[in-house]
């Protein structure tokens, strides 16, 4: 039996914010703009992998076709910048990450994931909020392949925190018992990064 499962693969972030809509600090764009530190990577998909290690019974590596045998989902949801801007009602497709944690071993110890990226970029969050948070692998956007820029061709979504705490390029999972901050975390960024206490930086 699946550790965790999802009734239905089409799930609306309506479902779950019983939130205000705007978050506090935030102004609407319909543009996406292109924030991103250090060079952008070129993965083609072909090449692409994803390494799943730390406190895993059997450490893997998913190739894009293996990954793609996964259960596929979408969801609309809202994209938050910590500068301030925000984007609504976007459409996301791709894995969620409870979904993609039926097909690891989990050991029981894991508290904490941190994401790896390609180009070294790496970000931290509770297992517990990677599960509950709808948070979501994401190769599609609004029924398109995902840009490079963007993080394409997999990026991880979280929409329940501000964009950075979603690995652009990711590359890696992994499982650990402590937390770890991650590139931003070291650099001033808040842990937690939530938007809508307005957890931006220390």
């Amino acid at each position: 039996m699946p550790l965790f499962s999802n009734k239905s693969n089409n799930v609306s972030a309506e479902n779950y914010f019983k939130k205000p809509k705007y978050p506090p600090g935030q102004y609407t764009t319909e543009k996406f703009p292109v924030l991103t530190y250090g060079a952008t990577p070129v993965v083609k998909k072909e090449e692409w992998t994803l390494r799943v290690f730390g406190l895993v019974e059997e450490p893997r590596v998913f190739s894009w076709d293996e990954f793609m045998k996964l259960p596929q989902s979408k969801l609309k949801a809202d994209f938050h910048c910590v500068t301030t801007w925000s984007r609504y009602d976007d459409e996301w497709e791709g894995v969620f990450f409870k979904d993609f944690l039926n097909a690891v071993k989990v050991k029981p110890e894991a508290r904490f994931v941190m994401q790896h990226a390609y180009g070294g970029y790496t970000t931290n969050l509770p297992l517990k909020w990677m599960i509950e948070e709808d948070v979501i692998f994401v190769h599609t956007w609004n029924g398109k392949p995902l840009e490079r820029e963007h993080g394409g061709p997999m990026r991880i979504f979280t929409p329940r925190r501000y964009a950075w705490k979603g690995a652009k390029w990711v590359n890696g999972i992994e499982f650990m018992n402590e937390d770890r901050p991650g590139f931003w975390e070291q650099n001033g960024y808040s842990n937690s990064a939530d938007l809508w206490k307005e957890e931006r930086y220390w």
